[in-house]
């Protein structure tokens, strides 16, 4: 009975363990371009990782986004200069809103 017992709280404490990872959500980014046209892609770079997003009127989202710092790329049309925004903090269960990114020429 008393292994009985403890096998029992063994197999709670451990299903508890890994229900408490599910509860971890990844985070997102979104933000805009000026000018809308000027823009081809937009890569989101962390260490190894690599995003990239669709362009849409300009903007862009990226979601399923692992917390960490990003570097944010545009990959830009002639005559437009590529462009990044560094140091973008993306946390468990938020958007991270970059703004607007303004492409130079």
């Amino acid at each position: 009975m008393k292994k009985l017992h403890m096998n029992f709280l063994a197999t709670a404490f451990l299903s508890l363990g890994l229900l408490a990872f599910t509860f971890v959500r990844e985070g997102g980014l979104k933000g805009t371009v000026v000018p809308a046209e000027g823009a081809a892609q937009i890569v989101a770079i962390s260490g190894t990782d690599t995003l990239q997003a669709a362009i849409s009127g300009g903007g862009f989202a990226l979601s399923n986004v692992k917390k960490g710092t990003y570097t944010i790329w545009v990959k830009a049309k002639a005559p437009y200069r590529d462009t990044s925004v560094e140091n973008v903090a993306v946390l468990d269960s938020t958007v991270t809103d970059v703004g607007e990114i303004k492409l130079q020429q």
